[in-house]
């Protein structure tokens, strides 16, 4: 974990910002809760945790700071609620997922699967992709197994 906050405090410094203690909060939480989806409050909640002080508004403002800058991905699942994932360290692209409508369970896919669509919009509308995201709703294996 160590390692990871040193690349965030080096990637924001290269921008001009810091890795102040409120920001260093928002993002241990995030990597101790990597595979969960975490809305703003749920961030909020387990930061206060931590640091009893810091309030609301801040972690809003950094999750912002950390989606402009590429370190944390904004996502929606269509249920209105803005969730904040981690970006994998090194990756060139969102990961994609899977939301089961039944349980809500939504598991992750780090391959990137579109690299030959990527390749052909470019090619043939000429646009280049900086970024994509993929969700695939349905039912989870799980949840077909119980019916």
């Amino acid at each position: 974990m160590e390692h990871r906050i040193e690349r965030i405090k080096k990637h924001l410094h290269a921008q001009s910002y810091k890795l102040t203690p409120q920001r260093e909060a928002t993002v241990r939480v995030l990597l101790e809760r990597e595979e969960d989806h975490l809305s703003a409050e749920d961030v909020y909640l387990l930061v206060k945790e931590k640091a009893p002080e810091i309030g609301l508004a801040t972690v809003y403002r950094t999750l912002e700071l950390l989606t402009e800058l590429s370190i944390v991905d904004k996502i929606n699942f269509g249920d209105g609620v803005s969730r904040y994932d981690l970006r994998k360290e090194g990756a060139t692209h969102f990961h994609h997922h899977l939301v089961c409508m039944q349980c809500g369970t939504v598991e992750e896919i780090i391959e990137d699967l579109l690299e030959d669509v990527e390749h052909r919009v470019e090619n043939e509308w000429g646009f280049l992709v900086k970024d994509h995201r993929l969700t695939f709703h349905g039912v989870c294996r799980d949840c077909q197994n119980k019916n």
